[in-house]
C-alpha cells in the first residue's frame, strides 16, 4: 500500500490535470498523441487561479473522511463559487460526478464530454454547486462560508464541517465577524482552511501581506490558533507536512480548541510561470486561464502542453482514462461526507388558540417547535425590544449584531435538515439581501431541494418607528425575483401570527418573510384563518356587502386592516355604493400564477376582487412591489397605498396622513376609484 502523501500527490495532480482539461481541451484529453490546435476550444473560459490550492485541501481532507473510516463525519464545504471547475474535477476523478450524470463517466471519454461541456455543464453550470461534493454551501458570494459551517455543525457531535475559505473572503465583514461570533457557539465543531494565496481577484490581499507571526497574531486575537503551512512546490515531502498538520489540527478542533489551517501558497502555482515578457505566477493575471488563445499563438499552445504534461497524466490514467496505479488506490480510499438533510418526522404541536399579543403568539409557537430538539432561534439582540425577552437565554436562542452571520448560521442549520428562524427588525433586513438573493437561487437546484425553509420574521416597520427605521426593501427585492419558493406573509392580527408561522416553521424548499407588528393587539374574526392559510386570502364578510362589488379594499398587514374597518362604513355611506373588503395573508396571491404557487388565475380574480370591481390595496410595504405582483393583469381601476419614504422624521399619525395610510387617504383613494369607474362605464 503507497504511502498517504503518494496517495495524495497522484490525486491532487488528477484534479489539477482535469481543471486544465475542462478550461482548454475539447478533445485529446490524455495527451495520448501530440496536442493540436483542433484539439483546443476556441474561448478557453473558468478560474484557474484558485484550482491547485482548493484541489490541495479537497485532496486531503476527502482521504482523511476515508481514514476515519465514519468515525468522524469530515465534511467540507467550498466558499468560493468560482472553485466550480475543482469541484467538478474533484467528483470527476473520484467517480462521483459519473454517479450523478452518467455520460461524464470517470474515464476518457467522460472527462471529453466534460470538458466540451464547460462552463455550461447541463444543470450543473461552472460555478460550486450543491448536487456534487463540498458544494452544500448554498451561498454564491463570498464570505457565507465560514458562518455557514458554523450553523451546520452547530449541536451536531461526531462531525467536523471544514470550510475551505480564500483570502479575498476573509476581507468581508461577514466572515470577519464570525471568527469572532464562534466564541458565543458551543458544539460547533468548524475547522477552517484559509487559503492564503496572496490575491483576491485584481490585487494583493490583506492576510497575503501578513507575515506567519502577525497572520498567527490576528487569529489569536480572534480566539483561534493558526496552523500555517507553507506549499511551494507540491512535492510528496509537502504533502505529508500538510497531511499531518491537518491531523493535528483536526485533533484540536475535536477537544474544543479553535484551530484554522491556513495554507499558504502562490497563485496559481503549477501554471504557466511567464507569458512573453509578462509575469504571470504570483500575480492576479492567474485569476482566469491566462492562456486565453493557445489555438491561434503557438506560444501559448506549446505552453498549454507543458502545463498539461507537467500533471503527468500518463501515471495517473490507462489508455481508456481509467485511474491506475496509486490514483486509483487514492480514489479507493476516498470518502466524500456531506450535510444530513432528512427532516424530523414529529408532527409538531397544534397552533395556540387564543394568541391576543404578539408577544404571547410568537413565544407559544416558538417554544412548542422548540420542544422538538432540532429548532434554532435567532435574533440581532433585539428579543427584548421585539417583545419576546422571555425567549433569550435559551439553550437554541443566539443574538449576535451581525445580520449576515445569522442568515449564514440559520442557512447553514437547515441545509442540514433543521428548522430555525431569525427575528429582526424590517429596516435592518434588507442588509440580508445579497445572502437570501444566492440561497433562493441554489435551493432551486438538484441537491438543495426538500430542505426545511428559511423563515425571518420581520417588526418594527416604518410606521409605528423612528425615519431611521422605515426600509420595506428585502420584501421589495424577494418578490422582483418571480422566485416561487419566496412568500411575503403579512398576518393582521397575533392570531394570524401564529398560524403563518407555526406553518412556516414546517415548511420546506421556501424562503418565508413574515412582517407583523410587535405592537399589534388587535383581533378579527379567526372564521376566515383556514382559508387564508389554504389560498393566501379570504373576502372578509364582516365587513362587505353580500352583492358584486362597486369597489374592493385588499388589506395587507394590521395596519390596513384596521385602517380598512374604519374606512368601509365611510365610504359604503358616503357613495351608497356595496364595498368588499379581502384580506391577504400572502401578497404573492397578488401574483400571476404561472409564477406564483398561490397566484388567482381569472376565476378566482373574479370570485375574491369582483367581476369588474376597482381595486385598492393598502400594504404596508413598497407600493411598487404590488404594481409589479399584478402586472396590469386586473383590467379595471386599481390604485395602491404603502410605504413612500418621507422627506424627513415626521411624527406617526403625520407620516400615515403624508402616505394616505390613514381613513382620510383612503376615503380620498375611493372617491377617485369609483369617479374612474363611472368613466368607464
Amino acid at each position: 500500500m503507497e504511502t498517504n502523501a503518494v496517495l495524495a500527490d497522484a490525486l491532487w495532480r488528477a484534479i489539477c490535470y482535469s481543471s486544465v482539461c475542462q478550461l482548454h481541451l475539447q478533445d485529446n484529453v490524455l495527451l495520448s498523441q501530440p496536442l493540436t490546435a483542433e484539439h483546443l476550444k476556441k474561448r478557453p473560459s473558468g478560474h484557474w487561479g484558485t484550482v491547485p490550492g482548493t484541489a490541495w485541501a479537497l485532496t486531503h481532507l476527502a482521504l482523511a473522511a476515508g481514514a476515519l473510516d465514519g468515525e468522524v463525519g469530515l465534511v467540507p464545504l467550498l466558499g468560493a463559487g468560482h472553485a466550480g471547475v475543482v469541484q467538478l474535477s474533484a467528483s470527476w476523478v473520484t467517480g462521483e460526478l459519473g454517479r450523478l450524470r452518467p455520460d461524464f463517466g470517470a474515464d476518457a471519454d467522460g472527462l471529453r464530454r466534460l470538458s466540451c461541456s464547460f462552463p455550461d455543464v447541463d444543470g450543473l453550470g461552472a460555478e460550486v454547486t450543491p448536487a456534487l461534493p463540498a458544494g452544500a454551501f448554498l451561498g454564491g458570494r463570498l464570505g457565507g462560508c465560514l458562518p455557514f459551517a458554523q450553523g451546520a455543525a452547530l449541536g451536531a457531535p461526531g462531525r467536523i464541517v471544514v470550510p475551505v475559505i480564500g483570502d479575498g473572503e476573509c476581507e468581508t465583514p461577514t466572515t470577519a465577524a464570525a471568527w469572532l461570533a464562534h466564541g458565543d457557539l458551543t458544539e460547533a465543531t468548524v475547522l477552517p482552511v484559509v487559503h492564503v494565496n496572496g490575491f483576491r481577484m485584481g490585487g494583493p490581499s490583506l492576510l497575503g501581506r501578513l507575515d506567519d507571526d502577525r497572520l498567527r497574531a490576528y487569529f489569536a486575537g480572534l480566539g483561534w490558533k493558526a496552523e500555517i503551512v507553507h506549499i511551494t512546490t507540491g512535492s510528496q515531502a509537502e504533502h505529508a507536512t500538510f497531511h499531518a498538520a491537518l491531523w493535528d489540527a483536526m485533533e484540536s478542533t475535536l477537544e474544543d480548541r479553535p484551530t484554522a489551517l491556513v495554507l499558504r501558497c502562490i497563485k496559481g502555482w503549477t501554471g504557466p510561470v511567464a507569458l512573453g515578457s509578462q509575469t504571470l505566477l504570483g500575480t492576479p493575471a492567474l485569476h482566469k486561464t491566462p492562456l486565453t488563445n493557445p489555438q491561434a499563438d503557438a506560444e501559448q499552445l506549446a505552453q498549454l502542453d507543458d502545463w498539461l504534461a507537467s500533471y503527468r497524466p500518463s501515471q495517473l490514467f490507462d489508455t481508456y482514462g481509467r485511474s491506475r496505479g496509486p490514483l486509483a488506490e487514492a480514489v479507493a480510499q476516498v470518502r466524500w461526507c456531506s450535510l444530513p438533510s432528512a427532516r424530523s418526522s414529529t408532527p409538531s404541536a397544534p397552533r395556540e388558540a387564543n394568541a391576543v399579543s404578539f408577544a404571547s403568539a410568537v413565544t407559544g409557537i416558538v417554544r412548542q417547535h422548540a420542544e422538538r430538539a432540532d429548532f434554532l432561534l435567532l435574533s440581532p439582540d433585539e428579543l427584548a425590544s421585539n417583545r419576546l425577552p422571555g425567549l433569550a437565554g435559551e439553550q437554541w436562542a443566539h443574538e449576535l449584531l451581525a445580520e449576515e452571520v445569522l442568515l449564514e448560521w440559520l442557512a447553514g442549520w437547515t441545509a442540514s435538515g433543521r428548522r430555525g428562524l431569525l427575528v429582526s427588525y424590517e429596516s435592518f433586513a434588507p442588509l440580508l439581501t445579497s445572502g437570501l438573493v444566492g440561497h433562493i437561487k441554489q435551493r432551486r437546484l438538484e441537491g438543495a431541494r426538500g430542505l426545511p425553509s428559511l423563515n425571518l420574521l420581520l417588526t418594527s416597520y416604518g410606521w409605528h418607528n423612528v425615519h431611521t427605521h422605515g426600509d420595506p426593501s428585502l420584501a421589495t427585492a424577494l418578490l422582483a425575483l418571480g422566485a416561487p419558493g419566496v412568500r411575503v406573509l403579512t398576518p393582521a392580527d397575533p392570531a394570524r401570527t401564529a398560524a403563518v408561522l407555526d406553518e412556516a416553521l414546517d415548511s420546506v424548499d421556501r424562503v418565508n418573510l413574515i412582517i407583523t407588528g410587535k405592537h399589534t393587539r388587535t383581533r378579527h374574526p379567526e372564521g376566515y384563518l383556514a382559508e387564508e392559510q389554504s389560498h393566501g386570502l379570504a373576502v372578509w364578510s364582516h365587513l362587505s356587502d353580500d352583492d358584486e362589488p362597486d369597489l374592493t379594499i385588499v388589506t395587507a398587514g394590521d395596519i390596513p386592516a384596521v385602517v380598512a374597518t374604519e374606512a368601509v362604513d365611510r365610504i359604503r355611506d358616503r357613495h351608497r355604493c356595496r364595498v368588499r373588503v379581502v384580506n391577504l395573508l400572502d401578497l404573492t396571491v397578488l401574483g400571476a400564477p404561472s409564477v406564483w404557487p398561490r397566484g388567482l388565475n381569472g376565476r378566482e380574480v373574479e370570485h375574491y376582487l369582483g367581476a369588474h370591481a376597482p381595486v385598492l390595496v393598502l400594504t404596508l410595504g413598497h407600493p411598487t412591489a404590488v404594481w409589479g405582483l399584478l402586472a396590469g393583469r386586473l383590467r379595471r381601476p386599481v390604485d395602491v397605498i404603502g410605504w413612500q419614504e418621507p422627506a424627513g422624521p415626521l411624527p406617526q399619525r403625520d407620516l400615515a396622513r403624508t402616505m394616505g395610510m390613514d381613513v382620510a387617504g383612503v376615503e380620498r383613494a375611493a372617491d377617485l376609484l369609483l369617479a374612474s369607474r363611472e368613466v368607464v362605464r
